[in-house]
């Protein structure tokens, strides 16, 4: 009998896959990870580690499999929390949830669960995966999850093939409402727990409280930018241009400088805000809500515009460098010179957009079919064809 190790995190969609796997006949244990204990800046009443712990042993003990618990936050620390710090320092705005996945629970994770003899580790994503053979090599595919609700396909990107290959995602062709009234039916103490919300293991925070662990408030200007800022224009008449000087145009963030704007506010430090956010500026008086167009954190200026279609929001390209690109399925990754139509997301629960991704020396040109809102250095694109995840990378 196949012994598998789910990651049993207290919620209902582990309790579930742990179930389904059981009916399958493995040999199911369960292992709950510790990654996070400070509580500074999680909001109150979000941290995972209130209760969970003692759901998932209920849950366990429920569907009588073996439960116990192992604690990675020194390296959860290192691997995700460090990078975040780092990168919000740098002015751009990290996806942990993504880092958590590839950094922690398909690699420090899935060790462990080897360490301890089982084969593949399991865990409640929606999503789903395919094994394929092509020239007799088995190839695993990252398949979308059947309900468009809650595919989490996105959180994967950055998993590679060996990754895939010892992880099995039992409720990826269930629906949520399928997963809740399995749980029910079960009375499974997960079953009505709200899902969980916030950074991975460490909950729902006040960033700029969370951040000031280890980034300093430092008082800066807020600008407004006007909704005829010449630059907005700058992709008219680029047709004469080469294509690779048009496809550098089109992906490049607006550049502001503190002449083009007006100052309407102070804030306490630049690093502390993310494009496309909206509360938390403390602006008022305008004809509508102020949103972040751009942070300069070596100037400590954040740029905003007023109005949620305010042009400087809106991008129709990003730029992705050649060493931040990764290959679900380096089979098919894009040589050189070569493009593909494609759809992509920017971020988790986003639409798939119709795209071209042109490949160049220095890296991947993603063009989209329309405008894209908030297209965020430090972010993940991820890239699909039909409903199979096979490539992501940073926005630069």
């Amino acid at each position: 009998m196949k012994k598998i190790i789910v990651g049993l995190s207290g919620g209902v969609d582990s309790s579930v896959a742990a179930f389904i796997l059981k009916e399958q006949g493995y040999d199911v244990h369960a292992v709950y990870m510790i990654n996070w204990h400070d509580t500074e800046g999680v909001i109150e009443g979000s941290c995972p580690g209130d209760d969970d712990v003692l759901v998932a042993e209920l849950v366990a003990r429920k569907l009588n499999i073996p439960f116990q618990i192992v604690d990675f936050s020194e390296i959860y620390a290192k691997r995700v929390v460090d990078y975040m710090f780092s990168e919000y320092e740098k002015g751009r705005t990290p996806n942990p949830d993504v880092l958590c996945n590839r950094e922690i629970k398909f690699d420090v994770f899935l060790n462990k669960a080897l360490e301890l003899g089982a084969e593949m580790v399991a865990t409640g994503h929606y999503c789903r995966k395919e094994v394929i053979e092509i020239k007799s090599k088995k190839i695993q595919r990252l398949l979308a999850g059947k309900d468009n609700n809650k595919d989490q396909s996105y959180f994967l990107c950055q998993l590679s093939q060996q990754q895939l290959e010892k992880s099995l995602f039992p409720i990826g062709e269930l629906q949520k409402s399928e997963v809740r009234a399995i749980a029910d039916k079960l009375g499974l103490a997960s079953a009505h727990k709200k899902d969980s919300q916030g950074i991975c293991f460490v909950g729902k925070v006040d960033l700029p409280t969370f951040l000031q662990q280890k980034l300093s408030s430092k008082e800066g200007q807020i600008l407004l930018i006007p909704e005829n800022y010449p630059e907005f224009n700058k992709t008219n008449n680029i047709e004469k241009l080469s294509f690779i000087e048009q496809l550098k145009i089109m992906s490049e963030p607006y550049n502001y400088t503190i002449e083009d704007g007006k100052v309407i506010g102070k804030h306490h430090g630049a690093h502390f805000y993310t494009i496309g956010q909206r509360k938390g500026l403390g602006i008022g008086g305008l004809k509508e809500p102020p949103f972040v167009l751009a942070i300069d954190v070596e100037k400590n200026i954040v740029y905003i515009g007023s109005g949620k279609q305010h042009p400087g929001l809106f991008r129709k390209a990003l730029f992705i460098r050649k060493e931040e690109i990764h290959w679900v399925r380096p089979d098919l990754a894009i040589k050189n010179f070569d493009s593909l139509k494609i759809t992509a997301r920017i971020r988790y629960r986003q639409t798939l957009q119709e795209a071209e991704i042109f490949m160049q020396e220095e890296g991947a040109y993603i063009v989209f079919k329309e405008a894209q809102r908030g297209i965020t250095s430090g972010q993940f694109a991820a890239f699909y064809i039909d409903d199979e995840l096979f490539g992501s990378g940073v926005i630069s």
